[in-house]
């Protein structure tokens, strides 16, 4: 359940969805920077995070 939510966040705002999955770290950074590149390789990079074990 909590990962469903998570892609739905990623939806929106991927690097604040990796910073709930991961917790400060140079992941965030990218999210957040492929995010400001353009959405949609934002929201892969996140989505790729999240769902990632």
């Amino acid at each position: 359940m909590v990962k469903v939510l998570l892609v739905l966040l990623c939806l929106v705002l991927p690097w604040l969805a990796v910073l709930i999955k991961e917790g400060p770290s140079m992941k965030v950074l990218w999210a957040f920077l492929l995010q400001l590149c353009g959405h949609l390789p934002g929201v892969v990079y996140g989505i790729y995070q999240v769902v990632q074990d």
